[in-house]
């Protein structure tokens, strides 16, 4: 074939990705606002404790919530294939026990909330006055959690049937709710903290009303009644239980390198505890950006193994991993440019602008490292190779661990921050070697669902 007419074909492709990854980039970006408000509404209520309890129990609620991110991941994988291959019950199917297990795990952490807050945010750290804070923030949040988890389920099934607009709605229409209702809760009726948490509460719950809608009135149309033995067939479990397993186990690693950066800054200080977590809201926006294209890689990998399509798949990784490489280019500049002037916005408070202005540059440098690792996460999970993917993130946190030990002795925060980015670097280099295995076992894996 002459390149030009592989032209309109390649022309083809990056529209295709871009009419999937831009709705979800900006749905993404809306997920970060939950925690953008919080932090900007604590910035502001008097002292850094009051910001660094706020700070304390989101990183709680990054593991308790994110911890099950599985429930996304996995259902995105699911259903992607299942789509790709038009099966329609087996989404059906995938879907409901992915409900079901949602709920369940939120009714679990519910039982045992008072224990689970108490000893996490101790292992964490920080000085007594935000502990206490934190404790008041994770209390008023955490009943909404089993709607929470239902949450991240609605979302799997919305990016894995490629419902890119109606996922970028669902996330819009979550966070009004939630600036309503901090807007209502703290400065209304003067709650403090607890409102902060609670407005967060009422937007996952009104979000899950909203989604629980969206899969009704996108349900299979045509199918018989769905069979308890369907929701409980043992090969379909005992594969949902192996991919949620090494997602789960993935996930911990991820948010273990977290936790342990929190807590070597929470050692530093409030100031540092406080200058981080404004920072890390640069690399969490950054990173729900660049998901956005993770993401899309998810759906059109697990739609092209489900129809056995090799060139599709490597369509998908090639384009997507195009423009998010262009995304990172745009997050470093941006954080470079207006890094001071968004830090001055998320706080008012002198030692905390100081403390964070002095480690922007590192913050501004993530996306470039970080880009590789996240859109290679998003193939991984598109063709549900799942153990590859918990395995090299346990070698990556390996390296993050040995990496904190040699470099915060002698460099403090700079070298957190550098341990930090060479987590970031491993991901990448430890999933890279590893992708042709997906492009050469497509044409089983594809068999395997049919």
């Amino acid at each position: 074939m002459s390149g030009a007419e592989a032209l309109p074909d390649q022309r083809g492709w990056h529209r295709r990705v871009l009419t999937l990854a831009f709705p979800i980039v900006l749905a993404n970006l809306t997920q970060p606002i939950l925690g953008a408000v919080d932090t900007a509404v604590a910035g502001h209520l008097g002292s850094a404790a009051d910001l660094g309890g706020v700070a304390l129990g989101g990183l709680f609620f990054n593991f308790v919530f994110w911890g099950f991110g599985f429930l996304r991941m996995g259902t995105t994988g699911l259903v992607a294939q299942a789509y790709g291959a038009g099966d329609l019950p087996a989404l059906r199917a995938n879907v409901v026990r992915a409900l079901l297990l949602a709920l369940a795990i939120g009714a679990a952490i519910l039982l045992i909330q008072s224990p689970l807050i108490r000893y996490t945010l101790a292992a964490i750290g920080g000085s007594v006055e935000v502990q206490r804070n934190a404790g008041v923030y994770c209390l008023a949040r955490i009943g909404s959690a089993p709607f929470a988890l239902a949450n991240y389920v609605v979302l799997g099934f919305l990016l894995g049937t490629q419902r890119v607009r109606i996922a970028l709605l669902s996330q819009i229409f979550i966070n009004l709710a939630n600036v309503v209702a901090v807007l209502a809760y703290v400065y209304g009726l003067r709650w403090g903290i607890a409102g902060i948490g609670a407005a967060t509460a009422t937007a996952d719950t009104l979000g899950f009303v909203f989604g629980a809608c969206v899969l009704w009135r996108l349900r299979p149309r045509g199918l018989a009644p769905l069979a308890l033995q369907a929701v409980l067939e043992p090969a379909a479990l005992k594969r949902l239980v192996a991919i949620n397993r090494d997602i789960f186990l993935r996930t911990l690693c991820l948010l273990g390198s977290f936790g342990w950066f929190a807590h070597l800054g929470a050692k530093q200080g409030d100031a540092i505890l406080a200058a981080n977590a404004l920072l890390l809201n640069f690399q969490t926006f950054m990173a729900y950006g660049l998901d956005g294209f993770a993401h899309a890689a998810e759906a059109l990998v697990g739609a092209a193994i489900g129809a056995g399509n090799r060139n599709a798949f490597r369509q998908a990784v090639k384009i997507n991993l195009f423009w998010a490489t262009l995304g990172a280019f745009g997050f470093s500049l941006i954080y470079w440019t207006c890094g001071p002037w968004i830090i001055a916005q998320l706080t008012n408070q002198p030692a905390v602008r100081a403390a964070a202005q002095a480690f922007l540059p590192w913050a501004a440098l993530s996306p470039l490292i970080s880009v590789w690792g996240f859109l290679l996460d998003g193939v991984f999970i598109g063709a549900t190779r799942t153990r590859e993917l918990m395995q090299a993130m346990a070698v990556s946190l390996a390296v993050f661990l040995c990496a904190s030990w040699a470099l915060v002795g002698p460099l403090g925060n700079h070298g957190l921050w550098i341990a930090l980015l060479v987590f970031m670097a491993a991901r990448g280099l430890t999933l890279s070697p590893l992708l042709p295995r997906i492009s050469g076992a497509i044409g089983s894996m594809s068999a395997q669902l049919r």
